[in-house]
């Protein structure tokens, strides 16, 4: 019992070591979606206090909406084309080396 002690905690380690790298090399994916989300729900709440400021209803939330999406979108498709180059760039240098 003692002896399978010591593999079975190198074991544990090594699958927590692997699920680290696996959120380190993902994790950046997974922002994505939140970010732009957040933009959204930013410049709607933006909007919604022009509304209320000015009395414009609803054209300060349609407004803000509008350029939430417009950048959230732009800012997702800039940094999902900036991963893919990055990965590209990290395939072609592992090529270099084998």
């Amino acid at each position: 019992m003692n002896s399978e002690s010591p593999n079975r905690e190198t074991q544990d380690k090594k699958k927590k070591f692997e699920i680290q790298g696996t959120y380190r090399e993902y994790g950046s994916y997974l922002t994505l979606g939140f970010q732009l989300a957040a933009a959204i729900v930013v410049f709607f709440f933006l909007g919604d206090w022009i509304d209320k400021r000015y009395g414009i209803a609803p054209i300060g939330k349609l407004v803000g909406t509008s350029i939430g999406m417009v950048g959230g979108f732009v800012k997702f498709f800039k940094s999902v084309a900036s991963m893919i180059a990055d990965e590209e760039r990290n395939r072609t240098s592992k090529k270099r080396e084998n």
